[in-house]
């Protein structure tokens, strides 16, 4: 194989923004698109063709691997259909909406030898990239503590064409599933650690009717660091500035200011400065979010699984670091109902 044929299921933002995301790559080809009330537009917008079934695409011989981005409560069902034909399988997070579901999909693909990579896009912004250089070399040596702030408000542009309804279906769980795995699989990643225990309170303080759409957890990982995530997608406008993914870190020599759409900025010296900076994603327009340069994360996201794809070699973001994400969120959501502390070791 020297080039990948994806086919996509989901037609809404993150459908479209894979579909955008292939469209850059010398090595990748979209073949089909299927699933979800704007599937017809964008098949014709990127001139591939329409299935009308998941099943019917899935099955077609010119289609290697399966971009999944349908709700979370889908996935399980999807991709397991995918890996019993042999295809590749790329899927958006939340991987599964359980543990359970993860490991199957997991097991399915080792089976047949497949690629398996889950969406966490973050690890491609040029802000927590720059930070992890930054922990990989030690420059402020041990991490003891993180505070991650990941707070916004769910934008509204007509532009899209979509809306968030699939947000507050029970089946979703929830946003610590839904949002929160990005902040969990970052420290992960920062950190090259583990987390090993979570307590967490969970709130719903939109419509009623909701699943839980505000965590504060407090996470402790493997290696020592205790990290604060406040999660919540719930914020009135205007927001905090400099509060929808940003992460203070305090280690033994220094201190990092992470903010993933503003700079990266580091006091090792007695000083803060500035070493990094991400320009404006502008996300919420629906005029710029599949335009650089929001879209370049996921195209650098998109080759590298490609790559490792087409060579037979692990992708950097694996299967299991989807599971751990999953496991997170959902132990985070345990504790907040039982009271306690869950063990994740």
């Amino acid at each position: 194989m020297n080039k990948v044929r994806y086919g996509i299921l989901g037609s809404g933002f993150m459908g479209r923004t894979h579909a955008e995301a292939i469209r850059h790559l010398d090595n990748a080809e979209l073949t089909a698109v299927a699933v979800g009330s704007r599937a017809t537009t964008l098949a014709a917008d990127y001139q591939v063709e329409l299935c009308h079934s998941a099943a019917e695409l899935i099955a077609r011989p010119d289609v290697d691997a399966v971009i999944i981005a349908t709700p979370q409560f889908a996935h399980v069902e999807e991709a397991l259909l995918a890996a019993q034909q042999g295809k590749h399988l790329f899927i958006e997070k939340p991987m599964t909406t359980s543990v359970a579901d993860a490991d199957a999909i997991i097991e399915a693909c080792a089976r047949r030898g497949l690629s398996l990579s889950v969406g966490y896009q973050q690890r491609y912004r040029a802000v927590p990239a720059a930070a992890h250089k930054l922990l990989q070399s030690q420059a402020i040596g041990q991490v003891h503590t993180i505070q991650f702030n990941q707070v916004f408000q769910l934008f509204t542009d007509p532009g899209f064409g979509g809306d968030w309804s699939w947000w507050s279906n029970p089946a979703s769980i929830g946003h610590i599933l839904a949002g929160g795995v990005h902040a969990i699989d970052l420290c992960r990643w920062l950190l090259g650690a583990d987390v090993t225990s979570v307590f967490g309170h969970s709130r719903t303080f939109r419509e009623s009717h909701e699943p839980e759409n505000t965590t504060m957890g407090l996470l402790t990982f493997d290696n020592g660091t205790i990290m604060t995530l406040w999660a919540s997608s719930a914020c009135p406008a205007p927001g905090f500035p400099g509060q929808v993914f940003r992460a203070l870190l305090m280690g033994e020599k220094g201190m990092i200011d992470m903010d993933a759409y503003a700079s990266l900025q580091i006091a090792d010296e007695g000083i803060w400065r500035t070493v990094a900076q991400q320009p404006p994603v502008n996300t919420e327009h629906a005029d710029t979010a599949f335009r650089q340069p929001r879209m370049q994360a996921y195209i650098d996201q998109l080759a590298a699984y490609t790559d490792a794809t087409i060579a037979g070699e692990p992708p950097p973001v694996s299967g299991e670091d989807g599971r751990i994400g999953v496991a997170v969120a959902l132990a985070l959501l345990e504790s907040s109902h039982t009271g306690q502390a869950v063990d994740l070791k």
